[in-house]
């Protein structure tokens, strides 16, 4: 009884296997080698059900040997040259892994470039729409100085001519945070400088640089990508690290734009960032933007001993 049990258990688990491996066999493109796999499973499910005959009916062994071994003989011949000829289907899993990859890094990198037109865009309308107009209303006032002679209405006039100037700094500095003109006009080297003018104008962090670069010019995405990670690190070490002190250093070397970062801050845990999806956004933010270009980048630290950054790009003069 334990026997028949175990043969019609093996028969569903063949035909189980069987089942499967053919609806697998649209997903493999008619493979070959998985067509011939599916069938050895068939010829196999068959075999067990001829090698079950004599348990459940009067039919004897000798009566269907041949056909059990024809059985046998056919799948072990298709399992073989199936297995023989499987390293086409892990062909073809490859190719569409890097497909998927290229794929993942195209949408990456389309999604940054359409996130940078959009900030230059706005960047541009703020300068050039309301920025002028603010500096005409400047100007109105200005020529209404002379006019007028009560001291409320004059001291009126300086508050509003103080709060569009105010107004029109802060456009600016909107402006160049969306689309550093710097960058556009002058490249990496200038916009990171006027960048670090201005961190250190707030007296939150010093920062030491080493460009040697020597003024070349590089891909609109290569620049902007290196910009927008050194703004990120920086940002990092003024809101969240406790540093005061920086250091960053760019060069070309060997075909690639390579850029370390260090700053004397407590550091982080690795792991509790990873889990911390608040907190590890701008390393994602770095890891996303450098892959888009096909670059590396690594990080060093550790609570207490600050951070170590270091990042390669392919350059695109």
């Amino acid at each position: 009884m334990l026997i028949k049990i175990l043969l019609g258990t093996s028969i569903l688990l063949h035909f189980f296997a069987a089942s499967v491996a053919l609806r697998l066999t649209k997903v493999t493109k008619y493979n070959l080698s998985w067509m011939l796999i599916t069938a050895a499973l068939i010829f196999m499910a068959a075999r067990r059900c001829v090698e079950a005959l004599p348990f459940f009916t009067d039919l004897r062994s000798q009566d269907f040997r041949l056909a059990f071994i024809w059985l046998g003989i056919a799948s072990s011949l298709c399992f073989a040259i199936g297995v023989f000829l499987i390293g086409r289907i892990f062909k073809y899993i490859r190719e569409v892994e890097i497909k998927k990859r290229e794929y993942e890094k195209k949408l990456l990198t389309a999604v940054i470039e359409t996130e940078e037109k959009e900030r230059r865009r706005f960047a541009n309308d703020l300068h050039d729409g309301l920025g002028p107009l603010l500096s005409s209303i400047k100007l109105s006032i200005s020529s209404l100085h002379g006019e007028v002679t009560d001291r409320q209405r004059q001291r009126v006039l300086d508050n509003v001519e103080l709060v569009v100037n105010e107004a029109i700094r802060s456009i600016k500095e909107i402006s160049d945070n969306l689309s550093p003109h710097v960058l556009v006009h002058f490249g990496i080297e200038k916009a990171l400088g006027n960048f670090i003018n201005k961190v250190h104008v707030s007296g939150k962090l010093r920062i030491q640089t080493d460009f040697q670069l020597q003024g070349s010019r590089y891909g609109e995405n290569v620049e902007t990508v290196l910009y927008r990670v050194v703004c990120e690190l920086i940002a990092n070490t003024c809101q969240h690290s406790g540093g005061d002190k920086a250091w960053v250093r760019l060069w070309e070397e060997s075909g690639h734009l390579k850029l370390t970062y260090r700053d004397n801050g407590k550091g982080f845990d690795p792991e509790r960032v990873l889990e911390d999806t608040h907190e590890g956004s701008g390393q994602s933010n770095i890891r996303s933007r450098v892959a888009s270009l096909k670059g590396q980048v690594r990080f060093e630290n550790a609570p207490g001993k600050g951070i170590f950054v270091s990042l390669e790009i392919p350059t695109s003069k």
